[in-house]
């Protein structure tokens, strides 16, 4: 027992994890105060470049990009936890309190629910308001591929793709790793999905160097991106439910149909692995499915057209369809977010009761 009640180094109390959601949903990630992914992006860049200029074989590369893995995500882990060690070890309540807020504040970095929300919010407003130029800025933003040019249509299925593959890495895995090792291994997953972010390509300059981190992304996904699938599954189940208990208080004669909930289940299983990540085809059929819409296609990558296959089907037609599907996303996101929340309060409750 400490000044932190039942804290300890790998497992979070919910009367920290539930503030540092709370905060997450309030603040998102604001530019005023230090980030440990921008820390971490730092770092990567000036090693990527030390490294880059030692190393120069392909096969010297490869070894570059396992060193570049270690020397950015074990630091991460082992300073965390130290500092964790630290920090609840002070049973002095000048240290304690202070010490409380930078937990929270560390644990609200890992996750990422408004800047998910609020970031594809912007680019299907922008659509909905008929600004295509902006709505390609703002998308943009948040995806790899070339924007200019595409057309309302392609910017909202792009705004599904990357909301559905993101719920996985920017809210389920982090929420799971809080679960299973607390924040020293939520912080190594960030640091795992920063590297990824930046040096995990296959094209010429990093397709060796970015070997490893995009491996080591991949194993790290692997459960959390399942996960994802399940929840959204469950939240299309939620949606359809809601939708039959508002039909049936005017209609008795109402049948429940759940029609999207299994479709979402269906095309997850079916167009789950066709993607080239091992990881994001999963979510992204689920959300595919339980919209009724067809993700995928040509896109184009620093003037590098990509043709993806597709995943889905469209089930329904109308000038609108993709518009109104995008929105329904949101939805789903949303309780996909408060699922995945309650669920990982709920163990975190019962570690610390045991």
């Amino acid at each position: 027992m400490n000044g932190y009640g039942d804290l300890s180094v790998f497992s979070l109390s919910p009367m920290m994890l539930i503030p540092a959601l709370l905060l997450d949903i309030a603040m998102g990630d604001p530019r005023s105060l230090p980030h440990p992914v921008r820390i971490i992006g730092n770092a990567v860049s000036r090693l990527e470049q030390l490294l880059g200029r030692i190393f120069r074989t392909p096969l010297g590369e490869k070894a570059a990009g396992v060193l570049l893995v270690i020397l950015i995500v074990v630091p991460v882990f082992f300073l965390t936890a130290l500092g964790m060690k630290a920090l609840i070890s002070f049973n002095n309540m000048a240290v304690t309190v202070p010490g409380i807020i930078i937990i929270i504040y560390l644990t609200s970095t890992t996750i990422a629910v408004r800047e998910l929300i609020g970031s594809a919010g912007l680019v299907i407003g922008s659509i909905r308001n008929k600004r295509i130029e902006e709505a390609r800025q703002r998308l943009g933003m948040i995806v790899g591929r070339d924007t200019s040019g595409l057309s309302g249509k392609k910017i909202l299925r792009a705004t599904i793709e990357t909301l559905s593959e993101n719920l996985s890495d920017g809210v389920v895995a982090p929420l799971f790793y809080l679960a299973v090792g607390g924040l020293p291994l939520a912080l190594a997953y960030k640091a795992v999905n920063t590297l990824d972010s930046m040096v995990g390509y296959r094209d010429e300059r990093y397709i060796n160097l970015g070997l490893a981190a995009a491996r080591l992304d991949d194993a790290a996904n692997y459960i959390p991106a399942r996960i994802t699938g399940l929840l959204i599954v469950s939240a299309t189940f939620i949606l359809d439910t809601s939708i039959w208990l508002g039909r049936a208080v005017t209609n008795r004669l109402v049948r429940p149909d759940y029609t999207n909930s299994i479709n979402a289940f269906k095309i997850m299983r079916l167009d789950g692995r066709k993607h080239s990540s091992p990881n994001s085809g999963v979510p992204e059929a689920a959300m595919a499915g339980a919209l009724g819409v067809k993700l995928g296609g040509a896109s184009v990558y620093g003037g590098v057209r990509v043709d993806k296959p597709y995943i889905g089907s469209e089930s329904r037609t109308g000038e609108n369809f993709y518009l109104n599907a995008s929105e329904e996303a949101l939805g789903i996101a949303k309780i996909t977010c408060l699922l995945s929340a309650i669920i990982v309060v709920a163990i975190t409750f019962v570690r610390s009761s045991l």
